[in-house]
């Protein structure tokens, strides 16, 4: 029997979950609603051989933004030297109806240094906002959005949720501090900083746009993965360490890729 007492704190308790359920159910739909949009926006880098292959090789990812016409990947996915003597291009591909649908995309601007390359395309595309360029803080639910493995499973970009780790100086952790290289020793003396993250990323995601999950908008750029023992282990037995480039680079390359296109 209840006391009046029992019954308020079951009435208390029973809203409280009420209130957990329903918070719960809130952000489940948010990123629901979020990858429905974000996946939209999100293509595949491929490079497209005619005579070598019918089908573009996928390279890594890419995201749309501004007006719809231009897409940000990381400049080591398109490093790779085109060949002078064929036909052979970078494209922009999206899952469709029948398939897949891709088209050609022409550099821009390349920021080496922040690892950033920004094309153009002809027909518009569905653009994702950018951020301010404050850094988030660490404890900020993300996603990224991509193709792991360069399309192996199928071309459809998947998506991966995690976490802001820290922020901390570019550079790639040695397992041992004696075999440091001299740029590792310059990046510690005049560091600048990136996102490290509590998010399993794999090959394939190089370029993979990092959302905040509250806000909706790009806060950086996933450009590499830590690798515990070989190659191989980022498969096999992945670390879910990611790093990625603070969306301000990315601010910066359109801007500076606007620029020059209105004074010619």
């Amino acid at each position: 029997m209840f006391t009046k007492n029992s019954f308020k704190t079951t009435s208390f308790v029973t809203l409280l979950l009420s209130f957990f359920f329903f918070a719960t159910s809130a952000v489940a739909e948010d990123l629901v609603t979020l990858t429905k949009r974000a996946t939209k926006s999100t293509v595949a880098i491929a490079l497209y051989s005619p005579i070598k292959s019918k089908a573009p090789s996928i390279k890594g990812t890419g995201f749309v933004i501004h007006n719809g016409n231009y897409v940000v990947t990381n400049y080591h996915v398109v490093g790779q030297e085109l060949d002078p003597t064929i036909v052979e291009y970078y494209v922009a591909m999206l899952p469709s109806s029948d398939g897949f649908s891709f088209q050609k995309i022409k550099l821009l601007e390349i920021d080496i240094e922040h690892d950033l390359a920004l094309f153009v395309v002809k027909n518009k595309l569905e653009p994702l906002a950018l951020a301010k360029e404050a850094l988030e803080l660490p404890g900020t639910d993300v996603a990224i959005f991509g193709y792991p493995l360069g399309g192996a499973l199928g071309l459809f970009p998947a998506v991966h949720k995690g976490i802001i780790a820290t922020i901390t100086p570019d550079f790639m952790p040695a397992s041992d501090t004696r075999v440091l290289s001299s740029v590792q020793l310059d990046r510690l003396q005049k560091p600048s900083l990136i996102y490290q993250l509590d998010v399993t990323a794999f090959p394939g995601n190089s370029g993979s746009p990092v959302i905040n999950i509250e806000t909706g908008e790009i806060i950086a750029v996933v450009n590499k993965v830590y690798v515990k023992d070989g190659k191989e282990s980022a498969l096999s037995n992945p670390s879910g360490i990611s790093y990625a480039i603070p969306v301000k680079y990315v601010n910066a390359l359109l801007k500076r890729a606007l620029s020059k296109m209105e004074s010619k």
